[in-house]
């Protein structure tokens, strides 16, 4: 089997991963990024891009995620598809095993990302992209002046619904069980003008046809027939999603929520070893983000394969 050494090997080809990669192959490092799969994450799957700073809102996720993809590659990163099952970061030299060939680096990037929950409604997956969203600070603009339906009683269910209200003439909140009392924000909610709560209430299916969702069935405890709601939106938040970590076992240290525990450099308490974007289970799962996230590690690690006490700067290059 195949043995390959770099400066850097980056588990993830998101946008964290990417951008990471376009940094630490500038300052030349040799640069690997392992990809499972380029088309499955949170990024990829987005359709339609409306807040990543200098893109066009017409530009697609993936269209976005291969522009990421290319500039790394251009500027000398070594981009494989391939599935990581196992990782030893006891050396000084961390080692990734995958069945296409081993390894090595000095600096080893985890930016696998977190795993999306199976879809729970027909029709979910069949309108994601295509009016079922799982993030309403991504899309809530495109749903002006409509009506948007909110699916959960967490507290992200929550917060996004409130986002929602900002555009949507009415949102509609559907629920399974009733928010306590004592709980503020969803009252707050609940008091919106433009908010309906569907108190004890699940989502039976989404509708729609070519040109994205048009309505959902619901069913409330106190009926015996089911409803159809006139929707153009469904945002969907179940719990379930959690960050990709099997394939650490238990090298690296995690917060209680999943998340990989890092510094303010995004460095994890094992030394050699960095992670970025949605792994850490941030609060805030946007591209910008994870981006930053990137380029963060990217010149800590720079400081800390060349030795140096301070952070080079990128504009400084020729």
């Amino acid at each position: 089997m195949e043995t390959i050494e770099a400066d850097v090997v980056i588990i993830g080809g998101g946008p964290a991963g990417c951008t990471c990669a376009l940094y630490t192959s500038r300052a030349d490092l040799k640069t690997v990024i392992l990809d499972k799969n380029p088309s499955v994450g949170a990024l990829a799957i987005t359709h339609q891009i409306a807040n990543y700073p200098g893109v066009s809102s017409e530009m697609s996720g993936d269209e976005l995620l291969t522009l990421m993809r290319n500039q790394a590659i251009e500027y000398g990163t070594d981009y494989r598809r391939a599935q990581v099952f196992g990782v030893d970061i006891a050396d000084e030299w961390k080692t990734v095993y995958t069945p296409e060939g081993t390894f090595k680096a000095k600096a080893l990037v985890i930016a696998s990302g977190a795993m999306g929950r199976p879809a729970s409604f027909k029709g979910e997956a069949e309108f994601l992209g295509r009016g079922v969203s799982y993030c309403a600070t991504c899309d809530g603009a495109f749903y002006k002046g409509r009506e948007v339906a909110v699916v959960g009683v967490n507290r992200e269910a929550i917060e996004e619904a409130q986002v929602l209200t900002k555009f949507a003439s009415t949102v509609h909140w559907i629920t399974t069980n009733d928010p306590k009392e004592s709980d503020m924000h969803s009252q707050e909610l609940i008091a919106l003008p433009n908010v309906k709560h569907w108190s004890k209430t699940r989502l039976l299916q989404i509708d729609g046809n070519e040109a994205g969702v048009s309505s959902i069935q619901l069913k409330s405890r106190s009926n015996e027939d089911s409803d159809q709601l006139l929707v153009d939106g469904v945002f969907v938040y179940m719990s379930g999603s959690k960050p990709i970590t099997d394939f650490l076992g238990e090298q690296i240290a995690l917060k209680e929520d999943g998340g990989v525990l890092v510094d303010d450099f995004m460095s994890t308490t094992s030394e050699g070893v960095w992670a970025i974007g949605d792994i850490r289970n941030t609060p805030f799962k946007q591209a910008v983000v994870a981006a930053s996230d990137g380029c963060i590690a990217a010149m800590s690690i720079d400081r800390y394969l060349n030795s140096r006490k301070s952070i080079r700067v990128d504009w400084v290059h020729s």
